[in-house]
């Protein structure tokens, strides 16, 4: 055999068998599938008092993270988490607003899109109980009509400083036509994934079938880049859910 061909064949071909560990990896990268895109994306803004832990309920479901002396949020903070659900691939975009009052006219520019909104007391101070009509009239001002809503009993894992009873709790959600209720800690991670998850099982329930069957959809819920500036606001409601 040509020595001169045997070399050539092992500069040539050993690529295949034992070349460089950048060379294989730039063939795996290029041999790997692009992640899917998702279906839609879905806004959800969580709002409630200051101190309930709204701030919390969202780091532990996105980062499955809890901070015990979390910072008051300012103005209006976000994440993003991807979940699947009923065969359709969808981005959270999960809004957490300020409780103090001085914010309120920034965090309620972003009521208008969302799809879901998530309303937070804490089960240990009764005040936070307290402001839920309060809040509900935030909602009925700005959000959308066909929002759906959920509430929240935050702080479970303080069970024994409880002031406001679970059946408090069920009868307030109760006088609001499609609000459901739970219980919840973000400290413990108790119950968190469920509250994110079952509240967009809810909206894409009440989604067109046809949405639903069209992935990328060109409607208002297919994934579009993320805002920067909120929407303007839509005109008042002509009625409220609660007094």
């Amino acid at each position: 055999m040509d020595p001169g061909a045997a070399l050539q064949r092992r500069a040539g071909g050993g690529g295949l068998g034992t070349g460089s560990p950048a060379l294989s990896g730039g063939q795996a990268r290029r041999r790997k599938q692009p992640p899917r895109p998702a279906d839609f994306k879905l806004q959800v803004i969580i709002i409630g008092s200051r101190g309930v832990g709204k701030t919390s309920l969202m780091e532990r479901f996105t980062d499955d993270t809890f901070c015990e002396a979390c910072k008051s949020t300012v103005g209006v903070d976000f994440k993003i988490k991807t979940v699947e659900l009923r065969g359709k691939k969808i981005r959270l975009q999960i809004w957490d607003t300020a409780g103090q009052e001085r914010f309120n006219s920034i965090t309620s520019a972003y009521y208008r899109s969302a799809k879901g909104i998530i309303l937070v007391y804490d089960i240990t101070k009764k005040e936070t109980f307290d402001d839920l009509p309060k809040w509900m009239k935030m909602i009925d001002k700005y959000a959308s009509e066909d929002a759906e809503l959920l509430l929240v009993g935050n702080k479970l894992d303080c069970e024994t400083d409880r002031e406001i009873t679970r059946q408090q709790g069920e009868k307030f959600a109760q006088q609001i036509t499609g609000m459901r209720f739970c219980e919840a800690s973000a400290k413990d991670n108790f119950n968190v994934d469920e509250i994110f998850l079952k509240l967009v099982d809810d909206i894409l329930k009440k989604m067109p079938l046809d949405i639903l069957r069209n992935e990328l959809s060109n409607s208002i819920l297919s994934l579009q880049p993320e805002p920067e500036i909120p929407p303007e606001l839509p005109p008042p409601r002509p009625h409220i859910r609660c007094c």
